[in-house]
């Protein structure tokens, strides 16, 4: 609310590069703008930004970047870097005032990480392991069950039993749950031994997104068990689609650096939600509201893909 922040702002604007979308009054206003995903970067000016700048030469401005898509958010930070440089050096307490005289006004910037001021890898990587593990123990095992039934013979004697679908695939999916619930006790244990990284929201969250995507992986590789006639058909069928879920999934590369078309894949990507998900659990502390958006989506996509696996299950009267 001074001529030298209004100054500022236009001249950021009028960079060509930015997009003025709001003026709150308050930081946290300004940072739930970027959770929410309507703004990039934050702009902090404080409180008695111009008469620092006059009396004292001097005032830091805040400068929070949304780090998702790496390259967007560097270029994006050099930019606004640039333009408060040169804003900087046409104050007119600079212009005005020689140095021999008077004290410069300079506008300091100084950056850090949110929730890795280190920038260590494994922080990135541990919570995204979960979902490798879940997906070739869950899907893979699950895919190989209904057909080496076939293959040995035994389908037809199950087929000839009172057993329900319904039952069946449950009694199917079932042990696969419980196989996710070790898998995920053990890498908690193993991350907090030998990484010495320890989850900073609610485990509980954790073991509820690790059910949720063992629940959709062994219905999916029941599906491909159901319609693959040999072990070596269905091997190849899950990890054709295993490739693909991993690498479109934000796993090894930010889901927002993706060209459009292979992001609007992330909407019906199940382990895209999960990392997602369970990148905001671990690292950065979220509760359940943070993460309601996942869980629902993998509820919905979990139930569709476990129906299915009853449907396609061809059980001969």
């Amino acid at each position: 609310q001074s001529p030298y922040s209004h100054e500022l702002i236009q001249k950021i604007t009028a960079s060509g590069y930015f997009k003025l979308v709001d003026a709150p009054f308050s930081y946290k206003e300004g940072i739930a703008l970027i959770e929410d995903g309507k703004a990039d970067v934050v702009l902090e000016v404080s409180e008695g930004f111009e008469r620092n700048l006059v009396r004292e030469g001097k005032q830091p401005l805040g400068v929070s970047i949304d780090a998702i898509n790496g390259s967007k958010s560097s270029l994006g930070g050099a930019y606004l870097l640039s333009v408060i440089r040169d804003f900087n050096t046409q104050l007119d307490v600079n212009v005005k005032t020689p140095q021999r005289i008077g004290n410069v006004a300079k506008i300091s910037v100084e950056s850090t990480h949110w929730y890795n001021p280190q920038m260590e890898y494994r922080y990135y990587i541990v919570p995204g392991i979960l979902a490798i593990l879940l997906t070739i123990i869950g899907g893979f095992l699950s895919a190989l069950n209904v057909v080496k039934e076939k293959e040995i013979g035994t389908i037809e004697q199950i087929n000839v039993t009172p057993v329900g679908k319904g039952t069946f695939i449950l009694s199917k999916l079932i042990p696969y749950w419980i196989i996710a619930f070790f898998i995920i006790t053990v890498c908690l244990v193993l991350a907090w031994g030998v990484y010495g990284i320890t989850p900073v929201g609610n485990v509980a969250l954790i073991y509820l997104l690790a059910m949720l995507l063992a629940l959709f992986f062994s219905s999916f590789g029941l599906i491909i068990s159901n319609y693959s006639d040999n072990m070596q058909q269905a091997i190849f069928v899950m990890w054709f689609f295993v490739v693909i879920l991993l690498l479109l999934s934000g796993l090894f590369t930010p889901t927002r650096s993706m060209p459009q078309f292979a992001y609007l894949t992330t909407y019906i990507n199940p382990v895209s939600y999960f990392i997602e998900a369970m990148r905001t659990v671990f690292i950065r502390g979220g509760n359940f509201s943070n993460i309601a958006h996942q869980v629902f989506a993998l509820v919905g996509i979990s139930l569709v893909m476990s129906g299915w696996a009853v449907l396609s299950y061809k059980k001969n009267n």
